[in-house]
């Protein structure tokens, strides 16, 4: 199991997550309500929702049946168990650890970080082609440990990590 480490000073978190890029959150912010209230996800909005993770997946996503997706993202919601959790939204089809992360953030989004590459790489981890339900459980981990120190949310967090690899990655090209 990878050790997470900041890899920038934990007072920065604020001001990287700041120059993140604006974007419309609205529409997502919109789902994952509904998603709350109802309990699972419709076939619409979990396609919706993987798109906006990664279009790529919308071709493998889309085969999901109506009734599976209500079906699976119900138990994935309706459970605290953070294996269980993200072990049933693995079932679905076309889905991973990252856009799982996506489909609990929407639907959670004060207590679920993104899986993103460009926030493991600000915690000095390698992205990985598959991810087992462990790494997830280490990094939600450590992502909430870091949260609670630096005194802000998750949504936070992972838009400075996010922040902090985009720029990186222009110092190096």
């Amino acid at each position: 199991m990878p050790t997470f480490e900041l890899d920038f000073p934990i007072d920065e978190i604020a001001v990287l997550a700041a120059r993140f890029p604006a974007l419309d959150d609205a529409r997502l912010h919109e789902v994952g309500v509904a998603v709350a209230a109802r309990g699972y996800y419709t076939r619409e909005e979990f396609i919706e929702v993987c798109a906006w993770k990664t279009v790529r997946s919308r071709p493998k996503v889309s085969r999901n049946a109506e009734a599976v997706v209500v079906r699976t993202t119900g138990a994935a919601i309706a459970t605290e168990d953070e294996a269980a959790r993200m072990a049933a939204l693995l079932e679905l089809g076309g889905v991973g650890v990252p856009t799982a992360s996506t489909l609990l953030y929407c639907a959670f989004p004060d207590d679920y970080p993104i899986l993103d590459v460009r926030a493991l790489e600000s915690l000095g981890v390698k992205p990985r082609s598959q991810y087992p339900v462990s790494f997830w459980l280490g990094y939600l981990d450590a992502c909430r440990a870091l949260a609670q120190r630096a005194g802000v949310s998750l949504r936070t967090l992972d838009k400075a990590l996010w922040q902090h690899s985009k720029e990186r990655s222009r110092l190096r090209t």
